[in-house]
């Protein structure tokens, strides 16, 4: 096994759960999540070699991850306008394993532009800029989604759940 190989699978070991997470967080189907998490990890092995360094290599497979979600999400909407009505989305209920069901409910609720944006800044703790940059928008616009998704998380879940952290490793958050 050539040592890119092993840094690689070191890598996979370490990023494949976290991705696969992240990709739940936007879609709410652990099988599309799957999915998203391994189109990420399929295209940074292609890119392995400009992209070897961890940071940037994480990086990158977030970029990954949540360029296929975005895309997926165009083509679901158009494909929605298409199908009846009177048949309901075959979803699989989350196994939320200790995070609130309440939360989620809460926050699959909100616009796409404005779930990505809280899920990058409060579940991966990334910082305006990088969730600025993942997203393709200005870091204002991005500012801009996250306080709109925070004040229609607040006004969904009441008065009674706003003092409760937002699940980013156990840290509360504004």
């Amino acid at each position: 096994m050539a040592a890119d190989d092993r840094e690689f699978l070191d890598f996979f070991a370490d990023q494949y759960w976290p991705l696969r997470r992240v990709g739940f967080l936007l879609t709410g189907d652990w099988h599309e999540a799957d999915e998203l998490a391994q189109e990420a990890m399929a295209r940074t092995f292609a890119a392995w070699g400009s992209v070897r360094e961890r940071e940037r290599a994480a990086a990158y497979a977030r970029k990954v991850l949540l360029n296929r979600y975005r895309s997926v999400a165009r083509r679901a909407r158009v494909e929605a306008r298409h199908l009846l009505a009177s048949r309901p989305p075959d979803r699989y209920e989350p196994d939320f394993s200790g995070d609130s069901p309440l939360l989620w409910d809460a926050l699959r609720h909100l616009p796409a532009r404005q779930r990505s944006a809280i899920v990058l800044r409060f579940y991966l703790d990334l910082p305006e800029t990088e969730v600025a940059r993942l997203l393709g928008a200005p870091t204002g616009t991005v500012k801009s989604w996250t306080h709109r998704g925070l004040a229609r998380l607040r006004a969904r879940l009441g008065a009674e759940y706003h003092n409760e952290p937002l699940q980013s490793g156990g840290e509360a958050r504004p």
